[in-house]
């Protein structure tokens, strides 16, 4: 069942939220709820959740579905450069990294572990995993003058965004990307 943007029914969403509890007590500070165990998961189901019914109208038929499944973890600097280095062969931190389970270079990858449901629930579409370095995204915050929760939030529509297929490849998409992003937080602000 697709999703207009006029529609009051946003799809369900299941969503797997963590904070690394060995971030520096500054930087999850200033993360404030959004690095939260408890109020995190809330914050952050409400507004992919907001985002997903956003973007549903644009999205292939492959990937509109009543119920999204994704997980969303704030790490540490060396933790992101680990999985850079594993996943992309690059060195160093990246403040935002996507892993979609909907890609089509996963073909031969093992099957992504399903939350146990009902048989009357619907199974969500599995998405995949967004990872933020929360150490790299609070400098970046001061590098362009706005607060962490901003940062963040900037970061986790990135991420959701290459879950559901968009990428920059040159800078036309990049700028693209990035004028998605900026029309998800305007009306996340207005909410």
């Amino acid at each position: 069942m697709p999703f207009s943007e006029s529609s009051d029914l946003s799809p369900d969403l299941d969503l797997a939220f963590e904070a690394d509890d060995s971030l520096a007590a500054a930087v999850l500070a200033a993360a404030g709820d959004l690095a939260d165990p408890l109020a995190g998961a809330e914050l952050w189901h409400e507004r992919i959740s907001q985002w997903l019914e956003q973007v549903a109208p644009e999205l292939p038929a492959e990937l509109q579905a009543p119920a999204y499944s994704l997980g969303l973890s704030l790490v540490s600097d060396a933790e992101i450069a680990e999985l850079n280095s594993d996943w992309r062969g690059k060195a160093g931190p990246t403040d935002v990294l996507a892993f979609a389970a909907q890609d089509d270079g996963l073909d031969d990858a093992p099957p992504l572990p399903m939350p146990d449901l009902d048989d009357d629930s619907i199974e969500p579409l599995e998405l995949g995993d967004v990872v933020i370095s929360l150490d790299t995204a609070a400098r970046q915050a001061v590098e362009h003058g706005h607060d962490l929760p901003h940062e963040l939030l900037f970061l986790v529509t990135h991420g959701l965004l290459h879950l559901l297929g968009w990428d920059h490849p040159d800078e036309a998409s990049l700028a693209a990307m990035l004028a998605r992003q900026e029309r998800l937080l305007s009306a996340t602000h207005q909410r």
